[in-house]
């Protein structure tokens, strides 16, 4: 399955949690999406259905594709620790997450493209890979181009009532970050259920 292009609140709408872009749409219509919407009636799902909904969620919220979500899991389940917490551990640190958690970009998708296009640096060295894995200790940086700092400076603008996690620390004069440790899990995806997504993948 490719990535997600339509309606961003059509998901928001669809979980009945915010998922990605404005959560006023779902403010507005708190019932399914679609013609039929505001007549159904959000029934008691199956345990499969319960687990696919949390798992697609999830997958959604990060802008994945399945195969990528699926080989993260199955790294989180080889590891040591919770697979649950470690699974959301592995998604969090993805450069593309860090870079819109300490506020550089609008969204997950903004933070992935501005990766991509070769904006950022760490540890002094350009990367331009999303999926790339942030480590504790690793510093971030904004390339010394004007573009991308004017870029990167916009954005911290607009998103200061973001707050930035406390495993993350930023210097927003120098549009530099560490990432001083991993993340706990109350410092991650609050609307989300691991355990149920470890159930599911366990059924295969």
């Amino acid at each position: 399955m490719a990535r997600y292009t339509g309606p961003t609140t059509r998901l928001s709408r669809r979980f009945n949690q915010h998922i990605l872009g404005s959560g006023k749409a779902l403010e507005r219509r708190p019932f399914p999406p679609g013609q039929h919407g505001p007549r159904m009636r959000r029934n008691k799902q199956s345990e499969y259905a319960v687990g696919l909904n949390e798992k697609q969620k999830l997958r959604y919220i990060y802008g994945l594709l399945e195969r990528q979500f699926r080989r993260l899991f199955e790294k989180a389940k080889r590891e040591r620790g919770i697979t649950g917490e470690r699974f959301l551990q592995l998604l969090e640190t993805r450069l593309d997450s860090v870079v819109y958690l300490l506020g550089l970009a609008k969204s997950r998708a903004a933070a992935r493209q501005f990766v991509n296009h070769g904006h950022i640096r760490v540890n002094g060295h350009k990367v331009d890979i999303a999926s790339y894995s942030v480590q504790s200790g690793d510093e971030i940086e904004v390339k010394g181009a004007p573009a991308s700092r004017q870029m990167a400076t916009r954005n911290l603008e607009e998103n200061r009532i973001r707050n930035v996690p406390g495993w993350l620390t930023i210097d927003n004069e120098a549009l530099k970050a560490k990432v001083t440790r991993l993340p706990n899990r109350d410092e991650m995806e609050q609307g989300i259920n691991e355990q149920i997504i470890v159930e599911f993948y366990s059924r295969f």
